[in-house]
């Protein structure tokens, strides 16, 4: 029970932000933003979980390829996979929430367009991996793409926005999000806001978790055989 307490700490979590999220006071800071401001608690968490589970993918890499142990293959892909999975709903959430402020889900705003170019970037990880029968070969070769694919994580969505103009915060010619200004947002929506960065983030990690184990049992039935 007491090696379980982060999975309850992740449902109690998730229970508090999925509730108060809706409940939470918010200020109205304009006409447009209004209730669409509770998309902070779902949206930029995808971006956090999604950020430490690539995080987790590229440090086993980099473990496989100093010992080359298939359990840190598998813990690679499954994390990588997990992150991908976050990013596409960061993507969703994210193209909800600029209907409302932007007017379109999809304005080619550069931080959009770099999150999609890094998604496909890890997608491609995983065309790699399927592209081979030897497993040796195929994992080795996976880890090294997977500590490139992580290294463009940077330039995609932290350098190229902030060098152009940008309606996310940081770029050029931005106003900021409201929702991430101390000055416009509240103390209760930045108490709700880190519950639900570490609850998303416990789940990323418990589903990842799951699928390790799963592939883990796989490969013991396979000695088996």
């Amino acid at each position: 029970m007491l090696k379980n307490w982060w999975k309850i700490l992740c449902f109690l979590l998730l229970i508090y932000v999925s509730v108060m999220g809706f409940l939470v006071k918010v200020p109205v800071l304009d006409g447009r933003l209004q209730q669409s401001v509770r998309n902070l608690f779902f949206h930029v968490p995808m971006w956090f979980g999604m950020m430490i589970l690539l995080s987790v993918s590229v440090f086993y890499a980099i473990k496989y390829l100093r010992n080359p142990k298939p359990v840190y293959d598998h813990y690679a892909a499954e994390f990588a996979r997990g992150g991908i999975v976050f990013g596409f709903l960061g993507i969703v959430t994210g193209a909800i929430w600029a209907n409302y402020q932007w007017g379109s889900p999809w304005s080619g705003d550069p931080k959009q367009n770099g999150a999609a170019i890094a998604l496909l970037i890890y997608m491609a990880y995983f065309v790699l991996r399927g592209s081979m029968t030897d497993i040796d070969k195929r994992s080795r070769i996976s880890a090294v793409y997977n500590v490139f694919a992580f290294a463009m994580l940077f330039p995609t969505l932290w350098i190229l926005p902030r060098l152009t103009e940008s309606l996310h915060p940081g770029g050029q010619g931005s106003e900021g999000n409201p929702a991430l200004n101390p000055n416009d947002s509240t103390p209760e929506m930045t108490m709700l806001f880190w519950p639900a960065v570490i609850g998303w983030t416990l789940l990323a990690v418990w589903i990842t978790t799951l699928r390790i184990r799963l592939q883990l049992l796989t490969d013991k039935q396979l000695e088996h055989e």
